[in-house]
Formats: structure tokens, sequence, C-alpha cells
């Protein structure tokens, strides 16, 4: 079970900025401390495992840091308008297209994601499997 994620930031307002545009969204809460910022998911009643939390962080070895090729962090938005939603609002605070939401021909008829690179170039994906959306083919 992944337990966190932690990407590098040598910013850390400005990566503040850019995820506090859209994890408040998908329900995370910011903690900020002088090692950085940690966004948490709520426990819910009855939950049998724990979500895991994400971290953003200066690196540890005091080296810049730096986004790591083929690596990326997906996120689950509730729905496609979310996903939208949550894309441009990432795109507003700082963050860089890396592929507009919609269908991808690789991934299943009801995979909807956008791409994105945070302000330190980490790779970001917003998805959304909703089956009550419209699918690729729909």
């Amino acid at each position: 079970m992944i337990a966190y994620v932690t990407v590098g930031a040598d910013d850390i307002p400005r990566a503040k900025r850019f995820y506090s545009a859209f994890l408040p969204a998908l329900e995370y809460q910011l903690e900020e401390g002088p090692e950085g910022l940690s966004y948490t998911l709520p426990e819910q009643p009855g939950q049998s495992v724990a979500l895991p939390d994400f971290y953003v962080k200066p690196p540890f070895d005091g080296h810049p840091a730096s986004a790591g090729n083929g690596t990326m962090i997906a996120f689950e938005a509730r729905d496609q308008k979310r996903v939208r939603d949550l894309h441009s609002a990432a795109l507003a605070a700082g963050g860089f297209d890396e592929g507009q939401p919609g269908f991808r021909d690789a991934y299943g008829p009801r995979f909807y994601v956008g791409y994105l690179r945070d302000p330190q170039g980490n790779k970001i994906a917003l998805f959304s499997s909703n089956p009550e959306d419209p699918g690729r083919e729909d």
C-alpha cells in the first residue's frame, strides 16, 4: 500500500499556489510547516485503509529539486467537468500544460485525463473514469 508521495520543490510558495489550486477541491487538507507542505485526506468513518498523503518539500540532501523522467502522480476527480475545471485552475496557478483534458486512444473508453507540469516540472495527471459521464465512443 502506498503511504505517501513526496515531490521536491525549490520554491515552496510557488508550489503551494499550484497545488492549492486543485487539491482542496479533491478534499485534501493542507498543513504547512518549516519542512514544506503536507496535503492529507480526511479519515472517513469505517475506512479500512489510510489513503496516501502528498508532500511537497525541499530535497533533504540540499541539492536542487528535479522532476523524475517517467514519474507521474495521478489524482482522481469525480467527473470530467471537474477534471477540466481543476486543470484550468492549476494552469492559472502557475502550472504548465502537458496535455489538455480529454480521452486518449491508448486508454479505456471512460478514462478522461488532463496532464500538467507543476512549477518544478513534476508531471501531474487529473483523471476521471466516472461511468455516468459520456465515454469516448458515446
